[in-house]
């Protein structure tokens, strides 16, 4: 279905479509159950598949406030919470990722940024890249 390298097939188009809306519809669904009354504006603005600044969401309803996620979290459940910090992926042999930085970054040799991007190489040299 859909593939590139064939003509395009009017059918598989209008299956695509038809998907597309029976996604976009429980959608609506789903937003209309979680947000009902606190939804302000016509249902084709609203669900357009336009976006908006975080104002313009808010006087929409499609949002409760305009925050940062740790800010939010200490004003619900206090200031105890613990926000993790995601470290950046490793590469092969356990060893960051060259150019993604981490909370102890500034540490990280340039030794070790060499090795990482070395391998990160070697990986696509594999593949002729």
């Amino acid at each position: 279905m859909l593939d590139p390298f064939l003509p395009e097939n009017a059918d598989d188009v209008e299956r695509l479509k038809k998907l597309q809306r029976e996604i976009h519809d429980d959608f609506i669904a789903l937003v209309k159950s979680r947000r009902g009354a606190k939804l302000n504006g016509p249902d084709t603005e609203l669900f357009s598949g336009e976006y908006w600044t975080g104002r313009r969401a808010l006087e929409l309803g499609l949002v409760d406030a305009i925050g940062d996620l740790r800010s939010v979290l200490r004003e619900r459940f206090g200031d105890k919470i613990v926000t993790p910090v995601i470290a950046a992926e490793r590469g092969l042999f356990g060893r960051r990722v060259f150019g993604v930085a981490r909370g102890d970054a500034m540490q990280v040799s340039l030794a070790e940024d060499a090795i990482s991007t070395l391998e990160a190489r070697a990986i696509w040299a594999r593949y002729g890249l």
